[in-house]
């Protein structure tokens, strides 16, 4: 049943997580709540040292050399405590207030693992099989042979992604609402990346697709599904997807990209405000909003299965190479990336960069939201893996052991990458002032 391995049983879970576990593994209805921060009995306290400072000095870094307003980032490491931070301000502009820790920030294409958690979820009620042809829930669009609900989750599906195309039309005009079959047709208007269940391409359309299948499935939208299957079961209140008329986001971080021509050359000097936006552009890959605390739930309960069979698990984490010159320690499970004992995912979105991972072993876990989305998902994975590396070597509490945690990066790496990665960093002379988009 979901969550109960013998190796969780061991670490003594709390019997009313045992419970709760039990309600999840019997129906999709649930009567409790699981952090899946208790299975790693977390130390409640701050970092203590110097550890702080360094993750504020990084945090900072981050978003001048993103070219963002600001932005904010948690580390959790069970055996030593936590640290959430902020940097900036919400938005540019002389009246704009101090980024805080507790702001809501776009999720990004870590939208696409609450997608995939109720695919599973799914699977474990008998709803669906991972197996099921994608066609057979959605009709009326053709060239979908062969494509299972599985490979749309791994993104061997074949399908091209169609946010690369488009993407200098969502940030030139945000506000737009995109219907999900507009998205999808552009996707399948692209040449196919190859037969399905041979290559790993991330794709925003087979994620759309998957949406849409589950939705015509169940005859339940997206937002009833997540609420049911993910934000009710972890106590998670401040994730939604917002409606798609719905542009005006208070208390979200602000959104920004430097201007992008239709043939994807970036032009620093030009700074969009893309904060009126619409979800569609994203959707269930990518459209939804969240806080640090629910994504760092939501990250756990992915990286550990805490809402699964353990068969689902195991199919979840079976993880396929990803070929090529890709180094082996980068794999694709199903809806998210393993780096080395890292799970998760980093992503764009039109403004905004968002990164969470979780090592199910340690526990160790790290987000980092920010808003300036022109030097895309590779520079905001490097955050978080120059956040990990920190916290990796968190001192531990008093009655508690430094676990090996065995990244295969250092934190010079990570760092000498983020300043690679940066496309249009920030300073004092030549901060642009945005113009607002559309």
């Amino acid at each position: 049943m979901a969550g109960l391995r013998a190796d969780r049983r061991r670490r003594g879970i709390p019997v009313v997580a045992v419970i709760a576990a039990l309600a999840v593994g019997l129906s999709g209805c649930f009567s409790g709540t699981i952090d899946p921060a208790e299975e790693f009995e977390p130390v409640d306290a701050a970092f203590a040292g110097e550890l702080p400072g360094q993750l504020d000095a990084l945090l900072e870094q981050a978003v001048q050399l993103s070219g963002s307003s600001g932005g904010v980032a948690g580390v959790w490491a069970p055996w030593a405590g936590e640290w959430t931070g902020a940097s900036g301000t919400v938005g540019f502009g002389e009246k704009a207030e101090p980024a805080n820790a507790g702001a809501a920030f776009h999720m990004t294409t870590l939208t696409t693992e609450i997608t995939c958690t109720i695919l599973l979820r799914l699977v474990d009620d008998g709803t669906v099989k991972l197996d099921d042809p994608v066609e057979r829930y959605v009709d009326r669009i053709p060239t979908l042979e062969g494509i299972t609900l599985e490979q749309l989750c791994r993104h061997t599906s074949g399908l091209a992604d169609y946010y690369p195309v488009l993407r200098s039309h969502f940030v030139a005009n945000p506000e737009r609402n995109w219907p999900a079959v507009e998205l999808l047709s552009n996707g399948l208007a692209l040449t196919r990346v190859g037969p399905p269940g041979e290559q790993v391409r991330e794709s925003r359309t087979g994620i759309l697709l998957l949406g849409l299948a589950l939705e015509r499935r169940t005859g339940r939208s997206w937002a009833d599904l997540a609420q049911q299957y993910v934000f009710a079961p972890l106590g998670i209140e401040d994730t939604r997807m917002p409606q798609p008329g719905d542009t005006t986001h208070e208390g979200v971080l602000g959104a920004y990209s430097a201007a992008i021509a239709p043939n994807g050359t970036i032009d620093c000097a030009v700074l969009l405000d893309d904060s009126a936006q619409s979800s569609t552009m994203g959707g269930a890959a990518a459209g939804a909003v969240s806080t640090l605390d629910d994504t760092r739930r939501l990250s756990q309960a992915f990286a550990t299965g805490a809402l699964l069979s353990e068969r689902s698990e195991r199919e979840q984490w079976t993880a396929l190479p990803l070929g090529g010159s890709a180094p082996t320690w980068q794999t694709m499970a199903l809806g998210a990336m393993q780096y080395g004992p890292l799970r998760g995912s980093a992503g764009e979105s039109t403004g905004a960069l968002t990164a969470a991972f979780t090592d199910p072993e340690s526990g160790l876990t790290v987000v980092v939201a920010l808003n300036n989305s022109t030097s895309g998902a590779d520079f905001v994975r490097e955050v978080a893996f120059a956040l990990a590396s920190l916290g990796s070597k968190a001192a531990p509490a008093a009655d508690r052991e430094l676990p090996l945690v065995e990244l295969p990066w250092s934190f010079e790496q990570a760092t000498a990458k983020m300043a690679e990665l940066a496309k249009c960093p920030r300073t004092e002379e030549s901060a642009p002032q945005p113009v607002q988009a559309g």
